[in-house]
């Protein structure tokens, strides 16, 4: 199996540290980078200020970290568009998303709304997928994307384009956690949202793709097939346990990313054992080797 070429290499994107604190990526949409970088977030979390000009009114989508200087800076964004935050969406729980969402309800007086009862709060709304949400003058459309994490939603706007938060990344690939992240899961949604033919992908770390964000989803189709075909090939050469599969399979990565690495590992293995293709230890606590079945 060849090695999947990534289309963005050719887009010319943002290089790392380079995005600005505030962008207008469309009319309906201002994009603020919370301070927040690492090798995990990226250049930061992407907090989308979403609404439709004149409205008054604005949607937050995954507020992200509950930092004084964001909260500042997400306020300037929301005086530029004349608008007062209605509503707060969250895309899943994980806190570089999540934090800030009640607190940030609270101040704006806003609901929080999401997957799960846990992030919504206890005056939150809990989402099903297929809604349709009318607020701030414009509709969202609302895509379960599970497999990053069980809990995954991403919107999708009016104009095409999908607030994807971690499903699809502005650089790079996506971690599919272990053991709530589902591989099968992951890539039944990466196909949901191909199908969906957006304009645009928003991402909660990383850069804008507009290019060709087709292109894109078939890249990270292709990329958990190749890894998957790594794994296999790792395994035929004997047994390995999971650390020793990241190593080999992930040896091209900087060694700080191998425990993100080593989750989706693990739940790509998953995988392979439901299908009756590996066996033996998984489990993030588990020594014992992973073997072809």
């Amino acid at each position: 199996m060849d090695v999947p070429v990534d289309p963005r290499t050719s887009w010319g994107l943002a290089v790392p540290g380079s995005m600005p604190r505030t962008a207008e990526l469309e009319p309906l949409v201002t994009r603020v980078l919370a301070p927040n970088p690492s090798g995990m977030t990226l250049d930061g979390t992407n907090t989308y200020v979403v609404g439709a000009p004149g409205s008054g009114q604005a949607v937050l989508v995954d507020p992200g970290p509950d930092d004084p200087a964001h909260l500042a800076a997400v306020e300037a964004a929301l005086a530029a568009r004349d608008a007062r935050c209605v509503t707060v969406l969250v895309t899943h729980h994980h806190g570089d998303h999540a934090e800030a969402a009640l607190p940030w309800g609270e101040h704006f007086g806003a609901q929080v709304a999401a997957a799960t009862p846990a992030v919504a709060g206890p005056r939150g709304r809990v989402l099903a997928a297929g809604e349709r949400l009318a607020l701030a003058g414009t509709t969202l459309g609302v895509v379960p994307t599970p497999g990053h994490t069980a809990d995954h939603l991403a919107f999708r706007l009016e104009s095409g384009a999908v607030l994807v938060g971690d499903h699809v990344l502005g650089r790079g690939t996506s971690v599919v956690t272990h053991p709530e992240g589902d591989v099968v899961a992951y890539l039944d949604s990466l196909r949901r949202v191909h199908d969906l033919g957006p304009s645009a992908l928003y991402c909660g770390h990383g850069p804008e793709l507009t290019d060709d964000p087709g292109a894109v989803l078939d890249f990270y189709l292709a990329h958990r097939a190749y890894r998957e075909h790594q794994l296999l090939g790792a395994l035929a050469e004997g047994p390995a346990t999971v650390d020793e599969l990241v190593a080999t399979v992930y040896a091209e990565v900087p060694h700080q990313l191998w425990p993100a690495a080593a989750q989706s590992t693990r739940a790509t293995l998953d995988k392979l054992r439901a299908e009756g293709r590996v066996e033996g230890g998984i489990e993030a606590d588990a020594s014992e080797p992973v073997r072809l079945a």
